[in-house]
């Protein structure tokens, strides 16, 4: 399958930046350019701009019902094309085929709630406190439009996100997505065309991630700002916001612990733990990545977990069989390198992997580390990659201790059979989202979003709508 160029999209068209320009995108998992994507302009943001605000009067004065018949239509739409996505994605992004798939089926669920969910906006009638002849009404408005940035690691799922709640609320979005991984959020917006939403009501830029994010937040057409990515470019982008008096969502990096406590189930800790922590080759922000092991079941659960990550099958997303591709670019490879090194001279053991794979593309070994101490910069830095970082404890609580001590506060998984335990880490463990006795399982209906350094708002659940909403009092005196 050929991977296409990519264009922006602006007032219901597919067109090229203003100045011809471009950029190259690349396969991880041979490094070669595979197509282009094109760079925006102020002349081009300046037409998205004004696209958005009109497709913002168009779609908020659509009753809620007939926005969700166009969110179905494209929801079905990408379950239609799936397929093709999916390949787009793994030639772009490096992940397996069967992973980008589900991604790309996700994004439909994710329509679909959204969809369902702006159909349950209501306002409400406050009694007046003494005259019968007035009515006190609550309304929920549409914020306005709103600008969403978003990361290379899953083009689809994190763009849907925003999309969806954007759209389910009566908001007109403009996404300026990845330009390593650019095609695939294309055929999301696509689909969106494809099933007859007005003409601004989404559109999609690429170019410079500062001078665009510099140019659309203070914008007084942007109401809404909206930013996955990492805790530095996050602060710096949500002070900007705050400067403008702009409505922020903030999903921002994380340094997931995993505490498995002494009566876990051994075998289901390495299965559900290990499953996320390999998972797109570790780049994602809710990733297992400090691995906290009650000292009397350590030596067993690091033997097994050895076990299962020398037994994934790495290579091209695209090759039958394959567990897990490349990291998505040559610095991931470098950053991996760094962290080992630092880790190995600080005094941690690599029971497993620990190396880069071949020449060409980017890939890296599953890695295991036991004995980490805490000096280690990857039990301070989040890896963003596959490398899963052991050290044990004696008592919970100093454990609980351990995961509280970063400033991030995103996810969190535990394993235990005690109630009593996991009674403990579901009121004290600072995330915010924990899985116990289970992999990651982010759903639409549910809030994701972090606490402390990881970020603030959801970009999930009815939080997630909310946050794209005015509340509006008003009161009537009938005459």
């Amino acid at each position: 399958m050929t991977y296409p160029n990519t264009q922006l999209f602006i007032a219901g068209t597919w067109q090229d930046a203003a100045d011809g320009k471009t950029i190259a995108v690349h396969n991880p998992s041979t490094g070669k350019e595979i197509g282009r994507v094109a760079h925006a302009g102020k002349a081009d943001l300046d037409r998205a701009l004004e696209a958005a605000q009109k497709g913002f009067e168009a779609w908020r004065d659509l009753p809620a019902i007939e926005r969700a018949k166009a969110m179905r239509r494209a929801a079905a739409l990408m379950r239609e094309r799936a397929d093709s996505i999916a390949r787009i994605l793994t030639q772009e992004q490096g992940k397996p085929l069967a992973e980008a798939k589900v991604e790309a089926m996700a994004a439909a669920d994710m329509i679909e709630w959204f969809a369902d969910e702006g159909l349950r906006i209501y306002g409400r009638i406050v009694p007046s406190r003494g005259n019968l002849n007035v009515r006190q009404l609550v309304l929920k408005d549409p914020v306005g439009p709103v600008a969403a940035f978003t990361p290379w690691n899953f083009p689809i799922n994190q763009v849907v996100r925003k999309l969806g709640a954007a759209l389910g609320a009566g908001c007109s979005i403009l996404v300026k997505a990845p330009e390593e991984t650019p095609a695939s959020p294309a055929e999301l917006i696509r689909a969106f065309a494809d099933a007859g939403v007005p003409p601004g009501t989404v559109g999609l830029v690429y170019g410079d991630p500062a001078e665009i994010s510099s140019y659309l937040i203070p914008h007084p057409i942007i109401r809404k700002v909206t930013f996955t990515g990492s805790t530095p470019v996050g602060k710096q982008l949500a002070a900007l916001a705050g400067k403008h008096m702009k409505r922020v969502t903030m999903e921002l990096g994380g340094h997931a612990p995993v505490i498995v406590a002494e009566d876990a189930d051994v075998e289901l800790a390495v299965k559900a733990s290990g499953g996320s922590k390999f998972r797109n080759a570790g780049q994602v922000c809710i990733s297992p990545t400090r691995f906290l092991v009650h000292e009397s079941i350590r030596k067993d659960f690091v033997a097994a977990l050895t076990r299962h990550a020398q037994g994934l099958k790495v290579g091209d997303g695209l090759a039958d069989g394959t567990q897990m591709g490349p990291l998505a670019n040559p610095r991931r490879v470098t950053a991996m390198a760094e962290l080992l090194e630092d880790a190995v001279k600080s005094g941690a053991q690599v029971a497993a992997g620990g190396e880069r794979i071949g020449s060409e593309g980017n890939y890296f070994q599953p890695t295991v580390l036991n004995d980490v101490p805490l000096s280690a910069r990857i039990f301070n830095e989040e890896p963003f990659g596959p490398v899963a970082a052991v050290r044990g404890f004696e008592k919970i609580e100093d454990a609980i201790a351990e995961a509280n001590r970063l400033p991030y506060g995103l996810a969190g998984y535990a394993f235990t059979s005690s109630l009593k335990h996991a009674h403990l880490l579901s009121q004290r463990v600072e995330v915010g989202m924990l899985w116990i006795n289970q992999p990651a399982t982010p759903s639409a209906e549910l809030p994701f979003g972090g606490l402390k350094d990881s970020g603030y708002g959801s970009e999930g659940g009815p939080e997630a709508i909310e946050a794209h909403l005015n509340t509006r009092a008003v009161s009537i005196t009938n005459v």
